[in-house]
């Protein structure tokens, strides 16, 4: 029977997933000739999307690790999972810890699809969603996994690739307050702390320095923080430290600045613009923040002294982030 593998790996006394037993053979939808599609975001061991289409009376599926893709030149790996029930088309909630696939799933989007083509090593649909749109082929590589290709442009055809290797601008030391600019606002430099760059892109994470070296895995913090971003495409500039000093710290992140989201660049804007588009983004958790950002140097920099901090950073409020632009350091002693 089409639901027996999915039956067979769920306890239905301990999650609340449909059984798909009293699903009708076929829904109203597919019989009308216009089938739907869901995708939904799925917070288990590893986060990721889960790609169904309805057909011959199941939602047959795929794991999607990074998501739909939204761009052509980008192509996503899916790898194909049990059929599931119809009635999974609405699922949303908790499934429990220590059941097959264990943790949050959240409705990511819902629509119909066209079919274009379907065989065993290719499917090709039109998607009618209000977040997945246009026309996407799926094609099989090797065993369960495939890839997921979108055959038209982007909807917004000044989309931008995700940067690869992203950096941030390194600071800069000043003797005092004097030499920054009257336009800066402040940030505390934290003790202990890198400035890296973070590009998210399906929940998760990578970082450089601004020498240009890949931060290591001992940064715990950014798995975490990559599944809190989710879908979001996103650049952030901040600093990586650790409260306790020791490898066993997963490590806090402070958000300073936001230099690509969602397929376009911020760098030519200036910061007071850019940080007003970061706080948009609403980021706090356990362990990361958006930082705060002072108008008064001399307060903050008094503070860093009674609080044995290394100093503060200054930012000039109109400029754009590049090299010629870089964060001023001033150190407490200053």
């Amino acid at each position: 029977m089409p639901l027996d593998k999915y039956q067979s790996m769920r306890d239905f006394e301990k999650t609340a997933e449909p059984s798909g037993a009293s699903d009708a053979t076929i829904s109203e939808h597919e019989r009308s000739g216009k089938p739907r599609f869901v995708v939904q975001e799925h917070h288990a061991t590893a986060l990721h999307w889960d790609f169904r289409l309805e057909r011959d009376g199941v939602l047959v599926s795929w794991a999607v690790p990074k998501g739909i893709p939204p761009d052509p030149r980008v192509n996503n790996l899916a790898v194909h999972t049990e059929d599931h029930p119809l009635s999974y088309f609405d699922f949303a909630g908790e499934i429990p810890k220590g059941e097959y696939g264990g943790g949050m799933v959240h409705l990511w989007d819902q629509g119909t699809y066209e079919e274009l083509k379907w065989s065993d090593r290719e499917v090709m649909v039109v998607l009618h969603g209000q977040r997945a749109r246009g026309q996407y082929v799926l094609f099989k590589t090797d065993g369960r996994n495939w890839m997921m290709h979108r055959m038209d442009p982007p909807e917004d055809p000044s989309r931008e690739l995700l940067p690869d290797a992203p950096r941030p601008v390194a600071p800069i030391e000043v003797p005092t307050l004097d030499d920054v600019p009257a336009s800066s606002r402040f940030l505390v430099a934290w003790p202990r702390a890198e400035r890296v760059a973070v590009a998210i892109e399906g929940g998760r994470c990578e970082a450089w320095r601004a020498d240009g070296k890949q931060v290591d895995d001992d940064w715990q913090v950014l798995r975490p923080f990559g599944r809190a971003v989710g879908s979001l495409p996103v650049v952030l500039v901040g600093q990586l430290f650790k409260t306790k000093g020791t490898k066993k710290d997963p490590g806090t992140f402070m958000i300073d600045d936001v230099v690509w989201i969602d397929g376009h660049g911020t760098t030519p804007l200036p910061f007071e613009t850019r940080r007003s588009l970061l706080e948009r983004i609403e980021l706090d958790g356990e362990a990361w923040k958006t930082a705060p950002v002072y108008d008064d140097g001399p307060l903050l920099l008094d503070a860093a002294r009674a609080q044995g901090w290394p100093g503060i950073y200054a930012i000039d409020a109109g400029a754009p982030f590049d090299d010629d632009h870089p964060p001023l350091f001033v150190p407490a002693g200053g």
